[in-house]
C-alpha cells in the first residue's frame, strides 16, 4: 500500500480506537524489538514512551534526546510495524512552534499517525501555540494530537484547584486542535467522571501495575468516561528489572534483598545520567 494511503488508513483506524466500547490499551514500546513483541501480542496500535526510548539510547528523560536520534529510533520501529504508531515527543524538543511542527512533519513522513505533546513546566499558551502550528501545517496537520497536561504529575496545584486547572488547560488545547487529553498522575473515578462530562474529547490515563491490575482498572475507568490507557515507562522498567535480576552475580536468594527490587524511574534516569 502506498505510504499516503497507509497513513490515511492507519490514522482513521487510530481515531476510531478512541471511541469504541472497549478501552484502547497501549503497552508502550521503545525500539523495534519491543514494538515487534507488543504487535505480536495482539496490540491494536503502538505507542512509544519518551522516557523509555531515551533510556534505550543512553539519554535521560526530560528533553535530553537529540531529535536525530529520535527519528532514527522511530524509523526502526516503523520498519517492523504493521499497526498505527503514535510517538511521544515530550514538549516537542523546542520552545519554537515552527520547529515542533517541522519535527512532526518528519515523523509523519515516516508514517507516524499520532503524537503526544506536553506542557510540562511551561505555560499553557506555549503548548497552544505548538498545537496551532502543527494544525496549520500542510505536511502534518492531520496528525492525531494527544495533548498532555502535567498539572497532577508535577503537583502544580492541589485537589479541586488541580482538577479545575486541568480542565481549563485541556479545553484550550482542544480548541487549538488536540484530539485527546492525557493526564498522567491522575487515577480517580470522581475526577474521570467530571472531566469526561465537561470535556468533549477522549481522555488518556496512565496506569501502573501488572497486566491483570491494569486491565481491570481500565475496564473500571472506561465506565467513567476514560477511553485510552497507557503504561508509560512501566513496560521498559519491568523488562529491565528482569535484566537487573538475571545479571546480578550473587549466591544470595533474591528474596528480601535490595538487588532484586524493581527498577524505578528515578533509578533508571540516574543510571543513564551517570554514564555520560
Amino acid at each position: 500500500m502506498e505510504l499516503t494511503n497507509m497513513f490515511e488508513s492507519h490514522l482513521d483506524t487510530f481515531r476510531k480506537l478512541h471511541s469504541q466500547s472497549s478501552p484502547l490499551m497501549l503497552v508502550n514500546v521503545w525500539d523495534a524489538a519491543s514494538a515487534a513483541v507488543v504487535q505480536a501480542s495482539g496490540a491494536k496500535a503502538l505507542a512509544t514512551s519518551s522516557a523509555s526510548l531515551a533510556w534505550s539510547l543512553g539519554y535521560a528523560d526530560g528533553g535530553e534526546l537529540p531529535v536525530d536520534a529520535l527519528l532514527l529510533a522511530v524509523a526502526n520501529i516503523m520498519r517492523v510495524s504493521q499497526l498505527p504508531v503514535t510517538v511521544d515527543i515530550e514538549d516537542g524538543y523546542s520552545d519554537k512552534p515552527a520547529d515542533v511542527a517541522s519535527l512532526v512533519t518528519e515523523l509523519v513522513r515516516l508514517g507516524v499517525v499520532g503524537i503526544n505533546i506536553e506542557d510540562g513546566d511551561k505555560t499553557p499558551e506555549l503548548l497552544v501555540a505548538k498545537i496551532t502550528a502543527i494544525r496549520a501545517s500542510a505536511s502534518c496537520g492531520q496528525v492525531f494530537i494527544n495533548a498532555r497536561t502535567d498539572v497532577f504529575l508535577r503537583g502544580l496545584a492541589d485537589n479541586q484547584e488541580a482538577l479545575t486547572m486541568t480542565e481549563a488547560r485541556l479545553t484550550r488545547y482542544q480548541a487549538a486542535g488536540a484530539n485527546c487529553g492525557f493526564i498522567p498522575g491522575l487515577d480517580s473515578d470522581k475526577a474521570a467522571t467530571r472531566l469526561a462530562n465537561n470535556l468533549d474529547l477522549p481522555l488518556n490515563f496512565m496506569l501502573a501495575g501488572d497486566h491483570l491490575a491494569v486491565s481491570k482498572r481500565a475496564d473500571t475507568l472506561l465506565k467513567f468516561g476514560v477511553t485510552r490507557f497507557s503504561v508509560g515507562p512501566g513496560s521498559f522498567l519491568d523488562a529491565y528489572s528482569t535484566l537487573k535480576r538475571t545479571s546480578k552475580v550473587s549466591e544470595v536468594s533474591c528474596k528480601n534483598t535490595e538487588q532484586c527490587e524493581l527498577l524505578n524511574y528515578n533509578e533508571m534516569n540516574t543510571l543513564v545520567m551517570c554514564a555520560r
